[in-house]
């Protein structure tokens, strides 16, 4: 057993690690993007336009194909014995949907603009529709980064992925950059077809990954053959897309939940939807470069061994994992909870930014960051579901999740504010983690707890808090 630690060790950190830079890389460029964002477009008709036209695809692809499409399409690849064929006739109906669609939206622009700009009059949308028209170009070239991307996470390749996520925001400075003496909308034509450039640079790195991967003879033979035996992968097919439609809905009630985060918080005070944004951002950070990118790194390796019926293996991986996520989820929960104050000065405090909303948001961060811990220990539990091809109970779970969550919102909505949305998130978060961690089997979870780690988990927290409190201490000191 402990030579077969140290084989699966290395291999499973070295990818979660791939993947946490490569966020974070992406994320220091995002902030970069908008700060020039700020700077050179400002916030007016024209910045709202852009970040209009900009939304719709951007939604299909965190809904439709990063999400639900990689936790249907591993599994069932791992399992189909016709795999070039199987993956070219997926790949076919998805990116004819995709693009029969994106040439609507070309024929319609105006139609599709309106429902997504419901506020905006009839004036400004003639002039966000070829903005939004160009955009939508990026859905059909991130859906084949996406197959990509997932064909490699098979072959546990997660580098180009993780990296390649900076591209877009690098096309996007560099548009901004060559547009910056430029008037509003022509900055607003740079920074469009910016998105569809950070799109097809994409594409290429991920065309150039597979090929150094060896996965074009396989591609290549799966369209060659195609026309003559798609008839053999028919079940395949059928169980994919009866599993896909679920997962659709489950990774659609996160989007549910963040578009009610701001409709209900335009109902509060002026500020409010900004500081569930500028919360939310900081929330995000350690889910995203921990949570999800252990999450991404383990799924593939889970899939195979429940797909060879070797659970065990399987449980070795998630019991590593969870330790990791735990006491670093734990830190960062503790740290955003006890230092939002001075966190959200650090970052935000300056300009028009006051103490004040500076006071506001932070207590929404710690609202948020109670439920770090359980939603993003929630996520790589829900990787087992997708595993085992439970999508329909994973869809389930996030059902009740959406409905604990409209709930605890109406009901904290007037005593709590805006810092209620966010407890309610956090709520809803709590509740998810437990029903998924009953699907993941109650004496599973067991064994994974009979480890050396709790005990030192139980002196970790009051020690970290120690020091966290100690620092906050200090703070005022030194500044």
């Amino acid at each position: 057993m402990l030579k077969f630690r140290k084989t699966i060790k290395k291999p499973m950190f070295k990818a979660i690690f791939t993947n946490s830079f490569g966020i974070l890389f992406s994320r220091i460029l995002g902030f970069v993007r908008d700060l020039l964002s700020a700077s050179i477009l400002g916030a007016n008709i024209y910045s709202d336009i852009f970040f209009i036209a900009f939304k719709l695809p951007n939604l299909f692809r965190r809904i439709f194909a990063e999400g639900a499409f990689s936790q249907v399409f591993i599994p069932a690849f791992a399992q189909t014995r016709h795999k070039g064929v199987f993956l070219a006739n997926i790949f076919t109906i998805f990116i004819s949907v995709i693009t029969i669609i994106t040439l609507l939206v070309n024929l319609l622009p105006s139609l599709a603009t309106q429902m997504i700009a419901v506020g905006f009059d009839k004036h400004t949308i003639d002039i966000a529709a070829p903005f939004v028209a160009i955009n939508f170009w990026y859905l059909v070239l991130i859906f084949c980064v996406t197959f990509l991307s997932t064909m490699l996470q098979y072959k546990h390749h997660f580098a180009t992925t993780a990296f390649a996520t900076a591209l877009l925001n690098i096309s996007l400075i560099c548009a901004m950059y060559l547009s910056h003496d430029k008037d509003k909308i022509q900055i607003v034509y740079y920074l469009s077809w910016g998105v569809v450039i950070g799109g097809v640079l994409q594409l290429i790195a991920h065309l150039i990954a597979a090929k150094k991967m060896g996965l074009s003879k396989l591609i290549i033979g799966g369209f060659k053959h195609l026309k003559t035996k798609s008839h053999i992968i028919k079940k395949d097919t059928k169980r994919f897309k009866k599993e896909f439609f679920p997962a659709i809905w489950g990774n659609s009630t996160a989007q549910i939940s963040a578009f009610l985060d701001t409709f209900l918080a335009s109902f509060l005070t002026t500020g409010s939807i900004s500081y569930l944004y500028y919360g939310n951002r900081i929330f995000q950070l350690p889910l995203a470069l921990f949570a999800i990118a252990t999450s991404v790194a383990l799924f593939p390796r889970v899939a195979r061994y429940i797909k060879n019926k070797d659970e065990a293996k399987a449980k070795e991986f998630m019991k590593r994992a969870f330790w990791f996520l735990a006491f670093i989820l734990m830190a960062s929960m503790l740290g955003g909870i006890i230092l939002s104050n001075e966190i959200i000065w650090l970052l935000f405090q300056r300009g028009a930014f006051t103490l004040a909303d500076t006071q506001k948001t932070a207590i929404v961060l710690q609202m948020y960051m109670i439920g770090l811990l359980p939603y993003g220990l929630q996520k790589l539990f829900m990787l087992w579901l997708y595993a085992k091809q439970m999508q329909l109970k994973a869809a389930k779970i996030a059902t009740v999740s959406l409905v604990v969550y409209i709930v605890f919102a109406l009901l904290m909505l007037k005593p709590l504010g805006v810092s209620g949305l966010a407890l309610a998130g956090s709520l809803s978060g709590i509740v998810s983690f437990f029903l998924t961690l009953k699907s993941f089997g109650i004496q599973n979870f067991k064994e994974i707890l009979k480890s050396r780690y709790t005990l030192y988990m139980v002196i970790f927290v009051p020690v970290f808090t120690a020091t966290l409190f100690g620092i906050k201490e200090l703070l005022p000191i030194i500044s």
